[in-house]
């Protein structure tokens, strides 16, 4: 790696850690406790983006699923770099998810009286955090680089059914979990105070996000285009 773009990592690096801090500082300071929860609320700033991150993440894992299925016949290097996307992708959306889970849990702790309850929400979410961790399982325990991708992008695919369910789960069942706070219909929305804080904390914890999938997606097809020239070295 050239010192440009060692120097131009450390640059990402300090922006993304000083984006986090603000975000911090605004949930702490800039906010208004509330009514209710009083200053247990600044966890939504950190619960709510957690869970906008898997709704990015986990769909594109199944873009680039899908993507690996449909090129890897006709473009082998295009789905070499779809594979990796889906194996970053899904490693961003395994971690925000648990993020998400540990963080409602804490919070319905101070909320509920209680860490846990199998309702739909939070049952559906379990599981789809079990899918995507055998996903990433799955890939450690399949050697050869063509069949650890198909099946992993079949696998994909599949896991990405519970999506739509954790999804709708609260608009479906009443569930402890309380309903949407953001576009979830009449009474829903947030103070304007607590938008900015949101959406800023929304975009910090992105940020670092991108910056992340970027990297492990580098060093993925890295290892891909090793892997690829080894066999070629082999075949010959």
């Amino acid at each position: 790696m050239s010192g440009r773009g060692i120097l131009t990592r450390w640059i990402c690096f300090v922006g993304i850690v000083g984006l986090l801090g603000y975000g911090l500082l605004l949930a702490l300071k800039g906010s208004p406790p509330d009514a209710n929860q009083g200053n247990m609320i600044r966890a939504f700033y950190y619960h709510f983006p957690n869970w906008i991150g898997v709704s990015v993440f986990l769909p594109l894992n199944l873009v680039a699923s899908i993507a690996y299925l449909v090129l890897r016949t006709q473009n082998p290097v295009a789905a070499m770099k779809s594979d990796a996307l889906a194996l970053a992708s899904a490693e961003m959306g395994v971690l925000y998810c648990t993020l998400g889970l540990v963080s409602g849990s804490l919070w319905g702790k101070e909320a509920w009286g209680i860490w846990w309850t199998w309702d739909a929400r939070l049952t559906s979410t379990f599981v789809l955090w079990l899918l995507y961790v055998s996903y990433l399982l799955l890939r450690t325990l399949i050697e050869e680089p063509e069949r650890r991708a198909l099946l992993s992008a079949l696998f994909g695919i599949f896991a990405f059914l519970d999506v739509p369910l954790v999804f709708f789960s609260i608009r479906w069942w009443r569930t402890q979990h309380p309903q949407p706070v953001i576009m979830g219909g009449s009474g829903s929305g947030l103070d304007p105070t607590m938008s900015k804080v949101f959406f800023f904390s929304v975009l910090a914890m992105h940020v670092l996000a991108a910056f992340l999938i970027v990297e492990r997606y580098v060093l993925e097809k890295m290892k891909s285009e090793f892997d690829f020239l080894a066999r070629e070295v082999e075949a010959q």
